[in-house]
């Protein structure tokens, strides 16, 4: 596995560059693959994140082990990072496993209460050197109300990272997690606002359906993370039923790999699509 950098000091080149990482979730063998080929494919440093959900499938040794093994023989710089982490017990599990950034997500509870929750995953964190996102503002999750409006306040985002020191902080700017009904319409101005007040990375979660236009534009006001899930999934199961409908093949090693390219396709797609300029990404 090839880091240069810890995360934070990533996060700190991009925004001078006005960059971003491609975060992208990874649910099996084959996703982790399809990912990483991409990112080996386009020469682009990459994020590779799991859920709760994720580590509680494959066993967090074996997400792990299978992340950094992965990283390693493709010789791609990333990083291993906790999704939308709702405990601090399930982050201390993953900052001993050798996660390189954990978020820590009591976006749902009070002010007060994220804050606190917050701080103590930051302090927990620093004896490991990781990374600490956290969340503030209402972004839909899977099931959740899209048109609920919790927009991240300025001060508010100002106030959360000096009283929690994280490191970087996902915005609700009109994003959701899973498909959009209609093409988003993002409050970049808003996102603009938040950049000037505080100096956390700040993040793009629900990514996909969003232009690239758009998210060239986000990156441009200061996102430098932006979230990749939905897709993933969706382009994998598609790509494979279409596969197993026209065909009686039962070898898992022929099938599979049709669905593993669909989604390197993907991720190469929209590595591509996040750089505003040509930079050299790592040496």
């Amino acid at each position: 596995m090839k880091i240069n950098t810890s995360l934070q000091e990533k996060f700190k080149q991009l925004q001078a560059q006005q960059e971003a990482l491609l975060a992208t979730n990874f649910y099996n063998f084959e996703t982790l693959k399809g990912v990483v080929e991409a990112a080996h494919a386009v020469k682009k440093p990459i994020i590779l994140q799991l859920t709760k959900s994720s580590i509680d499938y494959l066993g967090l040794p074996v997400a792990v082990g299978l992340a950094e093994s992965m990283l390693k023989y493709y010789e791609v710089e990333g990083w291993i990072h906790l999704d939308h982490g709702d405990s601090y017990e399930l982050v201390a599990r993953c900052l001993d496993a050798g996660f390189n950034s954990v978020m820590i997500d009591a976006s749902e509870k009070p002010f007060n209460e994220n804050v606190k929750l917050t701080k103590s995953v930051v302090k927990l964190a620093e004896k490991y050197g990781a990374n600490v996102e956290a969340e503030l503002g209402y972004i839909a999750k899977l099931g959740q109300q899209t048109d609920k409006i919790g927009f991240t306040e300025p001060n508010d985002a100002k106030r959360f990272v000096e009283e929690t020191g994280v490191n970087a902080l996902a915005v609700a700017i009109g994003s959701a997690h899973g498909f959009y009904k209609e093409e988003p319409k993002l409050d970049l101005d808003r996102l603009s606002e938040i950049s000037k007040v505080t100096n956390a990375a700040l993040v793009l979660h629900g990514g996909s359906g969003i232009s690239h236009d758009v998210l060239q534009e986000a990156i441009k006001r200061g996102i430098c993370k932006i979230n990749l899930a939905t897709e993933i999934k969706n382009i994998f199961i598609k790509t494979l039923k279409n596969k197993l409908i026209n065909e009686d093949e039962i070898d898992l090693r022929k099938v599979f790999p049709v669905a593993t390219s669909a989604v390197t396709e993907l991720v190469s797609d929209k590595l591509q699509a996040i750089q505003i300029e040509s930079h050299s990404s790592f040496q």
